[in-house]
């Protein structure tokens, strides 16, 4: 619970200035970096979010102008989010602040230290999504970014 508690505290510390959306709206930016644009049902599956709350988020996204809607090539029917340059400028500002925070807060640590942290959290992430995924889909009370 610590380290769950500290994490929201971090985020607020990395979200420097107004980006225009919620820290959890940002976050979608980093999957439509690094997939490319993709519909709000792809996106919500890979945040592991609900669809409706994707949506909302993805609203405010297009409203700060960081990503844009366009149509889908495999059905004009319907809309894919594309990140825009505002978008990869606001994900540099963030990549840069956690990276700066994470810089900051083990620079007491020796590498040694450093490194077998990184492989241990590394074995962590993994472990939890792979238990998150193989879990029965429940409907979430609400999102936590």
């Amino acid at each position: 619970m610590r380290f769950f508690r500290l994490g929201a505290r971090a985020k607020s510390m990395l979200n420097k200035g107004d980006l225009g959306a919620e820290f959890s709206a940002l976050m979608l930016l980093f999957p439509l970096r690094f997939h490319g644009p993709m519909r709000v049902t792809d996106l919500a599956e890979v945040k592991q979010a609900d669809p409706s709350t994707v949506s909302r988020q993805a609203a405010q996204l297009v409203k700060a102008g960081l990503v844009r809607r366009e149509a889908d090539p495999e059905d004009g029917r319907a809309s894919r989010l594309a990140i825009t340059e505002a978008g990869l400028d606001a994900c540099r500002q963030l990549h840069d602040a956690r990276e700066a925070m994470l810089a900051e807060v083990l620079s007491s640590w020796p590498t040694e230290r450093v490194e077998a942290f990184i492989e241990l959290f590394t074995e962590f992430n993994t472990a939890v999504e792979t238990h998150v995924r193989s879990a029965p889909a429940a409907t979430p009370a609400r999102e936590i970014a």
